[in-house]
């Protein structure tokens, strides 16, 4: 059974093999995760779709095109591989000579499984026949005993782009070569993953193709905590899932929307394009960099189906579930610093996207309150928006707006 790279979308054509889960020549069981693979938006899982013994045929850190071949399932039905790995404890080892007797191997071959002390019969041959070759042998080696093919992996080096080939002394001692990352005393250099590259090119993009500007506020956070406090632990036994500070931000950003929909429009050639659903990207970072997924039409959800959607997409994140499709679309989006301790920062928008709020830390200060200095919980907002399409007193009037929905949730909470 063949192992090929899955369709993921329309518009990714290809994929960095990050690591294989699995050596080559191991046993696998159906479902057992094999490896990961990593486009320019997603990264995707493959597992094993019948038990057997995993081939190899694209190493980690190469690009694979969509539809490619990238390893073989010899299948095995799971009793007979038990059977056998039950019979091999039971068993004394077989000689050299009954281990060759098991199936044709080449004279070179032959010679290198004695020098080596390998049991050349539980090799699968991928010769004429079925015959065992030195590759073979090499590749049992590099999976057991990280030993490497002289000579074919500075080979294989040398043509990566970015990669330094090894020395000749390194290929003479067996040295290991990597294949994607060039070390030296004082500096690292490794290839950018898909992800990254995409997200260089999105934020570039922002930058040379949209007008951005930033306006900032802060809320008063007292009530959405007080609120969060006392209805928390029936909101969790009712519903499943924690109330937390972002439903409060999406039902706000709704409300605001609806009010200002020149923020809730995109720019398309010489037209504005007014969209009159509420699709709200949820910024949530990853291991491997930052993804949007989308909650669809945020405006008819409660706040439990909010929160119970934003951690769906986390938990997507966290196990490489995310699909292409919770990525598409979004009319706009929301970023979160705050939890790594931003206080003030300026997100970039998410073309065609107009506009993006940011939140940050929510800090204790001194503020004004009717004539005298009390100490709030007080969280900086800071709005980007493109001035092509959306005017400095728009893009304040939304922001005011959405801090006095935060400042005053009760409303909110009536309406849901």
């Amino acid at each position: 059974m063949e192992i090929k790279v899955p369709e993921v979308g329309e518009s990714v054509y290809e994929g960095l093999l990050v690591k294989w889960h699995k050596k080559d020549g191991e046993t696998v069981r159906k479902d057992e995760s094999l490896c990961e693979i990593e486009t320019d938006k997603i990264t995707i899982e493959l597992n094993a779709e019948a038990d057997g013994i995993l081939s190899i045929r694209a190493r980690e850190g190469k690009t694979v095109k969509i539809g490619s071949v990238i390893g073989v399932i010899n299948e095995t039905p799971a009793s007979k591989t038990e059977a056998a790995a039950a019979a091999g404890k039971d068993t004394p080892e077989p000689s050299a000579g009954a281990a060759e007797a098991a199936g044709p191997i080449s004279p070179a071959a032959r010679k290198m499984a004695r020098e080596h002390a390998l049991k050349a019969g539980e090799i699968r041959g991928t010769g004429k026949g079925g015959r065992v070759t030195v590759e073979d042998l090499f590749s049992r080696l590099k999976a057991e005993k990280g030993v490497q093919e002289p000579g074919k992996k500075r080979a294989e080096a040398a043509e990566e782009p970015g990669v330094k080939a090894a020395r000749p002394e390194e290929v003479r001692s067996g040295a290991p070569v990597p294949d994607k990352v060039e070390t030296e005393d004082r500096v690292t250099r490794k290839t950018m993953s898909p992800i990254r590259k995409r997200i260089a090119e999105r934020l570039l993009a922002a930058r040379q193709q949209t007008a951005m500007l930033t306006t900032f506020n802060e809320a008063d956070m007292s009530r959405v905590i007080t609120l969060r406090q006392k209805h928390r632990e029936d909101f969790k036994k009712k519903h499943g899932v924690a109330l937390g500070f972002m439903s409060f931000f999406v039902k706000a950003c709704v409300e605001a929307l609806q009010e200002y929909p020149d923020v809730n429009a995109r720019i398309e050639g010489d037209d504005i394009v007014y969209q009159h659903f509420y699709d709200i990207g949820i910024a949530i970072g990853g291991d491997k960099g930052l993804v949007v997924p989308v909650i669809r039409d945020a405006d008819r959800l409660h706040f439990a189906e909010i929160e119970k959607s934003i951690d769906d997409f986390v938990e997507k994140v966290k196990t490489n579930k995310l699909n292409i499709s919770d990525l598409e679309g979004g009319t706009f989006s929301i970023t979160n610093g705050g939890v790594y301790g931003s206080l003030l920062s300026t997100p970039m928008l998410n073309p065609p996207q107009s506009g993006i709020l940011g939140m940050h830390a929510i800090q204790d200060r001194p503020v004004a309150r009717d004539g005298k200095v009390v100490v709030r919980p007080m969280m900086y907002l800071a709005f980007t928006y493109d001035h092509r399409i959306i005017d400095g007193r728009q893009a304040v009037g939304f922001l005011k707006m959405i801090k006095e929905l935060i400042e005053e949730p009760e409303e909110m909470l009536l309406e849901a």
